[in-house]
């Protein structure tokens, strides 16, 4: 045996607690999923028991998370920044637990007051307060704990197991509430969201015994395992409390970088908000079938994949061709570009399954970008990359916010002018009309999502992963 293989024999083998972080990680986003998620499969009965004319009326409390969601972003991550993911998180899920369980009484009567839309829209926007910062301090969370070659990858893997469970939401929605002709759902979904806000604080309780903000921090973490998370590139210091705002919110790359995820996600919050009810009014979609679960669930399977996939490329590219700018970019340019065609063919699709597909790829193409956006906001905010997170995210939430209202309002605008050419009011529309009516207004929407996402793919040609916002002086 040579000298260098005898002393290659007796290193120690680095141990593996940091996928114990990504583990969590996982979980993390899997839950914030199913609690977002939930909503939309829960859409029609809360048109029935609160009393509302069609989906479009719950443009109200889609906007509600998604606004509140944007706003608290940034104060969220930069409580990770600062004070360490690990409080940081403990917060944010224990909030929204409560509210997620809080969905469930409305519609419901307390001392002789109807708890109706106006409750939800409250209550959603509260939940969107607690959700706001998850992301980011995950961000924080492994940018503490992985090295630079896995920080795309391990992004990618935990927004696969979000959108994953994200897409499984309407099956998981069947087995509990809906049931089938041959299994009656467990409970009714006010029953659901109770289970769902539980879930989310038994994993509160388990992160706050087991994680520490710091390998350091962990005995179980050896040597050779510290020294390849912080020789590649991990950093073990706090952000500052003074921190410089101007310097990161007037850099021309981070303004393409948030532009960009702002595009792309005014299209996606489609399938978490819409989807459920264009399926089974303008397919006929059955609500208690695997198939119909399936259809409304594709884009986040298809997504989730996406997040996987795009992660491990983007970490490939950069260690076969050390070039990082190039490894950060491609995905976003092949990823958005054929958005761009998706969303101008659905319009046209003859059936369910063709429109199911159609935004199931574009939902693909749109997640195999993600991975890299979020290994940017580590690449270019170092020590505070949460709230680079934060910043990105928030433009993902007020274009979310934005498309929840916008959708909505076109709807309604298009169920009104039809209304008007058979010479009724919206009220005394048949259920068939209310279906043509809105079917314009759906295809206004799909060219729209085409033309922000067109606009996504121009703003990866500026975005360079290699300049970072602030320098080590910082």
């Amino acid at each position: 045996m040579s000298v260098p293989a005898q002393m290659q024999a007796s290193r120690p083998v680095a141990t593996r607690v940091r996928y114990v972080v990504l583990a969590f990680a996982c979980a993390l986003s899997m839950v914030t999923y199913l609690d977002r998620v939930a909503i939309a499969s829960a859409a029609g009965a809360l048109v029935a028991d609160l009393k509302l004319q069609s989906v479009a009326d719950m443009k109200w409390a889609f906007t509600a998370f998604a606004l509140a969601y944007a706003l608290f972003e940034v104060p969220s991550g930069w409580t990770g920044d600062v004070f360490g993911p690990r409080k940081a998180l403990i917060r944010i899920v224990l909030w929204w637990s409560v509210f997620t369980a809080l969905t469930a009484f409305a519609g419901l009567q307390v001392a002789g007051v109807t708890l109706g839309l106006g409750f939800l829209v409250v209550v959603r926007f509260l939940f969107g307060v607690g959700e706001a910062g998850a992301y980011p301090n995950i961000t924080r969370a492994l940018h503490n704990w992985l090295p630079l070659t896995e920080r795309g990858s391990g992004q990618g893997t935990v927004w696969f197991c979000g959108k994953l469970m994200g897409g499984l939401t309407p099956m998981i929605w069947i087995v509990l509430v809906a049931g089938t002709a041959s299994a009656p759902g467990l409970m009714n979904w006010r029953g659901a969201f109770w289970t769902f806000g539980l879930t989310g604080i038994v994993w509160c309780a388990l992160f706050a015994w087991w994680f520490r903000n710091h390998p350091e921090e962990k005995p179980q973490v050896n040597a050779a395992e510290l020294e390849l998370i912080r020789g590649g590139g991990a950093e073990r210091h706090e952000a500052r409390r003074d921190v410089p705002w101007r310097t990161i919110v007037t850099n021309s790359n981070f303004l393409a970088l948030c532009l960009m995820y702002g595009c792309q996600a005014y299209g996606w919050y489609f399938n978490i908000t819409y989807l459920p009810q264009f399926l089974e009014e303008q397919y006929a979609v059955p609500k208690t079938t695997v198939l119909g679960a399936v259809y409304k669930g594709g884009p986040l399977l298809m997504g989730a994949i996406g997040c996987l996939i795009g992660g491990f490329v983007t970490d490939a590219v950069i260690r076969r061709t050390g070039n990082r700018r190039l490894g950060r970019r491609i995905c976003g340019l092949v990823g958005h570009s054929v958005c761009v065609i998706c969303f101008l063919l659905v319009p046209f699709a003859p059936s369910a399954f063709a429109f199911s597909l159609g935004v199931s790829l574009a939902a693909f193409f749109t997640d195999l970008t993600v991975a890299s956006a979020w290994a940017i906001c580590q690449d270019i905010g170092g020590r505070y990359a949460a709230i680079v997170g934060g910043f990105m995210n928030t433009t993902a939430g007020l274009s979310g916010a934005a498309a929840g209202w916008i959708t909505g309002t076109i709807l309604d605008s298009s169920l009104h002018e039809h209304a008007v050419r058979l010479g009724e009011t919206v009220e005394h529309l048949s259920a068939q009309e209310k279906v043509v009516g809105l079917l314009h207004g759906y295809h206004v929407n799909f060219f729209s999502f085409a033309a922000l996402y067109l606009v996504a793919f121009l703003c990866w040609l500026k975005i360079d992963s290699t300049r970072p916002l602030v320098g080590e002086e910082q």
